[in-house]
């Protein structure tokens, strides 16, 4: 029997209550809940990767409008107070991803919600209760649509196939079945038995402390690889296909997501496997025509240098940690999301099903 999702944050309470989320920085070995009780500490845990993964991030940011208006007196406010507070909190808690696009759509959909709801005769204390059912929304939709995208992608994985992945597109960045992963979970839930060569994911492990983790829970065959065994994997076709997530996608369907991603598809295409990305609808940032214009954050030295605690780089040795990459669209041969498959993958393709 497959263990249920872990639930990778949630709402406790009313509009005076606070996110709970996983510290996924403690996993594998600690399942700890962290409680957010103001917008400083969701900042913190979207900075930290504690919760991690462009739709968690979305969803976390969308409670933590709410968490942050709960410096006011709901009693003892008026609606200017309350919108400068909302925008405040909007733009803080903007700064703390710069690459994932659920986190500022998400941020635009209560910032909006709320611009709406000002313009009402309800009081302030009404719009805390509708902007924490907004953000129960965007979290609800969240579960219905990675349930829809692995529906959809499943069709793509037979039964016996090995599947590289690579970081962590699964209940962890999501609300429940994930993204990449809800592919591998609803194949499972299909009877079909596969094999999933999870990368490790440097500099930070996702793959290995999240992923590898979520599938041993799910009883699905796992086994963890270092990111540079990819290609011999491939070369011994102990790999049929290769599914990974994505952070932000561009009009033309070029796709961002966690470095070493890029080089994935390459060796994929060299070796004439498809490269698949499972990612929602809200991902997509139509604004952009193309992946060079979207912003590759670029982390701190210590992740490499220092890693986990341990120095495994010689002092003033200089870095690059760019935590992004982009594919071009031509490498990937299909994107599910809820709406359907995108193949091929084009800005024609690409908005047909997005506005399907």
């Amino acid at each position: 029997m497959a263990n249920a999702p872990e639930q990778t944050l949630q709402w406790m309470g009313g509009p005076q209550g606070y996110l709970s989320l996983i510290d996924q920085t403690l996993l594998p070995t600690q399942l700890q809940n962290i409680d957010c009780h103001d917008v400083e500490t969701v900042w913190e845990g979207i900075k930290l990767l504690r919760v991690r993964g462009a739709p968690a991030i979305g969803i976390a940011a969308a409670y933590g409008v709410c968490v942050g208006i709960q410096t006011l007196d709901f009693t003892n406010t008026s609606k200017g107070q309350l919108r400068q507070r909302i925008e405040e909190i909007c733009s803080y808690l903007a700064t703390s991803r710069p690459t994932a696009v659920n986190l500022f759509w998400a941020l635009g959909r209560m910032g909006d919600k709320a611009a709406a709801l000002l313009e009402t005769e309800i009081t302030v204390a009404q719009v805390a209760e509708m902007l924490l059912q907004e953000a129960k929304d965007i979290h609800n939709e969240d579960r219905a649509m990675c349930h829809a995208i692995g529906r959809h992608g499943a069709v793509l994985l037979a039964d016996g196939m090995g599947v590289i992945t690579h970081c962590n597109a699964g209940g962890l960045a999501t609300s429940e079945y994930g993204t990449a992963l809800s592919l591998f979970f609803t194949a499972q839930d299909q009877g079909k038995d596969v094999t999933i060569y999870v990368d490790e994911t440097r500099p930070l492990l996702q793959g290995a402390r999240l992923t590898a983790w979520e599938l041993l829970r799910r009883n699905i065959n796992t086994v963890l690889i270092c990111d540079n065994m990819a290609a011999q994997v491939l070369r011994e076709g102990k790999a049929q296909a290769v599914v990974t997530g994505a952070d932000r996608i561009a009009a033309n369907g070029d796709a961002a997501n966690k470095i070493g991603t890029y080089g994935l598809a390459i060796l994929a295409k060299h070796h004439g496997i498809p490269f698949y990305i499972a990612a929602p609808s809200n991902t997509f940032d139509l604004s952009l025509d193309s992946g060079d214009e979207i912003p590759i954050e670029v982390r701190s030295a210590d992740e490499i240098t220092n890693g986990f605690g341990r120095q495994t780089g010689p002092d003033g040795v200089e870095t690059y940690n760019p935590a992004f990459d982009v594919t071009p669209a031509e490498l990937i041969a299909a994107i599910v999301t809820e709406k359907g498959i995108i193949s091929p993958v084009n800005k024609d393709n690409c908005l047909k099903v997005l506005q399907s």
